[in-house]
């Protein structure tokens, strides 16, 4: 594992060398092995659930998020497995990125471990969920196998359902909606109630919404970086980007007064569209593998909330 990290880092571009490598290029190697080993999507899930409900005015017990974390890195070892699989076979259908070569390399430990995850979550939600939060947990995990099951198993639609899918169910939308959704069921999990003032749906309807959109705007530079058909078409995914920050800047300034926690939040996600930008600004500057890592990293904004908590009502 160790001698395949240290060949995908490979050399490091011109930003990327300051400092020198003696200090430097263990924490290099640490950064890019928590995107290979898929790590970066659970930390981004479980700072947003816990971000979420403290938004809600709720206290989370360790394991929601516990169960969060462990469902997100088993769904997305199994599907970077499946990739690699599907590449492995027929690669003029599949363009294969390091984070596929390391899983397949070492899927005699991942996918056993995944298998654990899976299991230990499983655990959990038969010992602490509550019933009446399992509907919303259905709901997700149905939505969540239709993705899977069109993106791994080439699903057929009718022709019309194709178009409509085609306009709101790219993939980038549907992660989007997906991870966001799954990020908002451990507050749920606390305190289901879905109505009445103060309920968690009235509180995190716009937080969850604009996270959405920030997950989208990250999956959707991932495409655009790692597509060459994608680089031909001059988008200007840095715009997006600015405009998704100044609507989540405004939006935290009208939620400011009444809701002061979600603003926090918004601004939050305001900040990591913003980052995202920056990196499309400057994306030549970087290895694919870095940039690839850093666009998860620049989610975790939330974690500022741990110093801003304390101040907000």
């Amino acid at each position: 594992m160790a001698n395949l990290l240290a060949n995908s880092i490979g050399p490091a571009k011109p930003a990327e060398r300051a400092g020198g490598k003696s200090w430097y290029w263990p924490v290099r190697a640490a950064f890019h092995f928590w995107h290979l080993a898929s790590l970066d999507a659970p930390t981004v899930a479980v700072v947003w659930g816990g971000a979420l409900a403290w938004t809600a005015h709720l206290r989370l017990a360790v394991w929601p998020l516990a169960l969060l974390g462990l469902v997100v890195w088993a769904l997305y070892v199994g599907d970077r497995l499946m990739d690699a699989r599907a590449g492995l076979r027929s690669p003029s259908a599949h363009e294969l990125r390091e984070r596929h070569y390391f899983h397949w390399k070492h899927r005699r430990v991942l996918a056993p471990l995944a298998a654990i995850a899976g299991v230990a979550a499983l655990g959990i939600v038969r010992s602490r969920v509550r019933l009446v939060a399992l509907p919303e947990d259905s709901v997700v995990a149905g939505a969540t196998l239709v993705y899977f099951s069109g993106v791994h198993f080439r699903v057929k639609f009718p022709t019309r359902m194709a178009r409509v899918l085609a306009v709101f169910g790219s993939r980038e939308c549907l992660v989007g909606v997906l991870f966001a959704a799954g990020c908002v069921l451990p507050a749920l999990s606390m305190n289901p109630g879905w109505n009445g003032p103060g309920s968690p749906m009235q509180l995190l309807a716009l937080p969850a919404v604009y996270f959405a959109a920030v997950a989208w705007l990250n999956v959707r530079a991932i495409t655009h970086w790692e597509s060459v058909a994608s680089k031909r078409n001059g988008l200007r995914l840095d715009w997006i980007a600015q405009g998704l920050a100044a609507a989540g800047l405004v939006l935290a300034a009208w939620l400011s007064p009444s809701q002061p926690r979600a603003a926090v939040l918004m601004a939050a996600g305001a900040a990591s569209a913003l980052l995202i930008g920056l990196l499309d600004r400057r994306r030549d500057e970087f290895t694919v593998l870095t940039l690839r890592g850093a666009v998860d990293m620049v989610l975790l904004t939330p974690l500022l909330l741990l110093a801003a908590a304390p101040l907000v009502r």
